[in-house]
């Protein structure tokens, strides 16, 4: 048994997935956030960032077979296979536009995905029209006026959302690191 309890229960997650691939959807849950987090991070493009996601999950459900316990994170083996499918996607681009693909980055922040896997949770729990105002604002790097367009409210409104989102969210993390802080 590990001294570590999460790290047990994720290998017993594993085991569990391995043996039967039903049993995968309880790693998709706990380990979505992170990989969406690492990918719409790196592509800016939410629908984009979805598919990746999704491909990648795929991809693991497919290889998890294979998967061999080596005291790293299940999550580090996922980020990989997001950053080869990142890779492949460029490199696909760049063959159709006749340029070399980047080179993706070999280190992988654990920490700053974990923030922002926490954040897109905190998102997720937010009204619908808030959330949606964020996700356009701030992962689709829409303007104000364009989102205002798209969800047919005046420019007003969607910076009231906006405000509103923000808000709600500083208000959340405020409380969660209190807790966070109060636990050690």
């Amino acid at each position: 048994m590990s001294r570590y309890p999460a790290e047990a229960d994720e290998r017993s997650l594993i085991v569990e997935a391995q043996r039967d691939a039903s049993r995968f959807a309880a790693l998709y849950e706990r380990y979505f956030d992170r990989v969406y987090a690492f990918v719409v991070s790196r592509l800016h493009d939410r629908d984009a960032a979805e598919d990746l996601t999704s491909q990648t999950f795929h991809r693991a459900l497919e290889n998890l077979p294979k998967f061999e316990w080596r005291g790293v994170p299940f999550s580090a083996w996922l980020l990989r296979i997001a950053a080869n499918a990142m890779a492949d996607r460029w490199a696909s681009a760049g063959r159709e536009q006749g340029h070399p693909s980047p080179e993706p980055s070999e280190t992988i922040d654990t920490d700053a995905i974990e923030n922002r896997a926490r954040l897109f949770g905190l998102v997720r729990k937010l009204p619908p029209e808030q959330r949606r105002v964020v996700l356009l604002r701030f992962v689709e790097q829409r303007s104000i006026r364009e989102i205002a367009t798209a969800l047919q409210k005046t420019e007003g409104a969607v910076k009231q959302l906006q405000f509103r989102a923000l808000q709600s969210l500083r208000e959340t993390m405020v409380k969660v690191g209190k807790r966070i802080g109060a636990r050690k």
